[in-house]
């Protein structure tokens, strides 16, 4: 199993491109599902989930060819409608297959999925609304079986604004008959890019990017070319990186507007950062960061995929610090991971109470999950001696060659096999 060791004390200097969204990317895959011909999806990246989802689209009959960062997917000769278990255990997103299947051909059979123990992920929206599409749903023996004769369009209210659920009931929804009107829905700029994507295709959609998304649906839709939008998440990981240990470090092709939450607390913790068009320059504090409180909330609030390497930084902040999360109950796995390497964190249910330390200590560490991998690589940079990262397939899972393109901005990490 591979593993990285991580020398702390670098400075990072130099510039790092942003890559294609994995979160986008994987709804739009899906949505090629819709339509018979070749789609192509341009700025992806090559990561182990969307090598997973394309494995399920090829079980399926779908010719899936990727040249470079662009994906060609024809879904001509799509003849099999279940994506079984162990293709689909690794990865939550594959449940979004679910919707296009059943929308194009009226049934489809998907295993529950998996993914990042990060606590509990119901997809109970997902096929409540899909039953108020006009699908029959049942669920046996790990799998969901749908079937409908029609998709007509409605109005749906979400319980909370889940992103993969609003993703799959969109892909529904654009080829159902009639005006399909999703409220509460979910206004990540994931949401968007999959919107613009099926614009494309030939689906009329109203106020994607809002509470309110309105699909007029068409039942007779063309392959896609669309290019997928950067990375937030990554580029977020390395803002966190530059205000750790930056030297005007420079992060281009990002779309800065999506880290305004983020770039907030940066700022507060006294890194220095100018933005410029699709790139921004970051530099450390002058001293030790300062602390700061975040709470995480649905977009545009402070995203639950960032907490883990926001918390990486304020590990060393002098003072004390407070992370409430908001979103997934079990998402403070890291914290453990960070007190073997120094860290004094202290967690109260949904709270995490850092009280910074004037260094962290290079220690071996095992990740827990995806933003935990790199949370723990983050805390490596800055740890004295070695660190050590075990597990790190959860970040081969978001992250596109993580250690090369750190390497290249100054850090000295090494991959290997234990």
């Amino acid at each position: 199993m591979d593993a990285l060791k991580i020398i702390g004390g670098r400075s990072l200097k130099g510039q790092v491109r942003i890559s294609g969204s994995k979160n986008a990317s994987l709804p739009i895959m899906a949505a090629a599902l819709l339509a018979s011909g070749k789609s192509v999806l341009d700025n992806v990246p090559e990561l182990a989930d969307v090598y997973t989802l394309g494995k399920v689209l090829e079980h399926m009959g779908v010719k899936v060819e990727r040249i470079g960062h662009c994906l060609h997917i024809d879904a001509s000769y799509l003849n099999h409608l279940e994506a079984p278990y162990e293709l689909v255990r690794t990865m939550r997103a594959s449940i979004l297959v679910l919707g296009p299947l059943l929308a194009r051909f009226g049934e489809a059979k998907v295993s529950l999925p998996g993914g990042c123990a990060i606590g509990a992920r119901p997809i109970e929206q997902h096929l409540q609304g899909l039953e108020r599409l006009g699908a029959t749903i049942k669920v046996e023996h790990g799998y969901v079986i749908a079937s409908a004769k029609k998709l007509l369009g409605t109005e749906l209210i979400l319980d909370m604004p889940t992103v993969t659920g609003t993703e799959n009931l969109m892909l529904a929804a654009s080829l159902a008959q009639g005006v399909t009107t999703i409220r509460n829905a979910a206004r990540e700029p994931e949401i968007v890019d999959l919107a613009k994507a099926l614009s494309s295709m030939g689906v009329h959609i109203e106020g994607a990017g809002s509470e309110c998304i309105i699909i007029h649906g068409n039942s007779d839709l063309q392959p896609y070319n669309h290019r997928v939008v950067a990375d937030r998440i990554e580029f977020g990981t390395f803002l966190v990186a530059g205000a750790l240990v930056g030297e005007d470090m420079a992060i281009v092709e990002g779309v800065p507007e999506h880290q305004a939450a983020l770039i907030d607390k940066l700022r507060a913790s006294g890194a220095q950062i100018q933005i410029k068009d699709h790139s921004i320059k970051i530099s450390k504090s002058i001293g030790r960061p300062k602390p700061v409180e975040v709470q995480t909330a649905p977009y545009p609030g402070f995203p639950t995929d960032m907490q883990a390497q926001l918390m990486a930084l304020l590990t060393v902040a002098n003072g004390v610090s407070v992370v409430t999360e908001n979103i997934f109950e079990n998402r403070f796995m890291h914290v453990a991971e960070l007190d073997r390497l120094g860290a004094n964190i202290r967690v109260d249910g949904g709270k995490a109470i850092i009280e910074g330390v004037n260094n962290l200590s290079g220690s071996i560490v095992m990740a827990t999950d995806l933003r935990a991998s790199a949370c723990l690589v983050l805390a490596g940079l800055i740890a004295e001696g070695e660190t050590v990262v075990r597990r790190i397939y959860h970040i081969d899972r978001g992250y596109e060659h993580i250690e090369q393109r750190l390497c290249n901005l100054g850090a000295d990490i090494v991959r290997f096999k234990e």
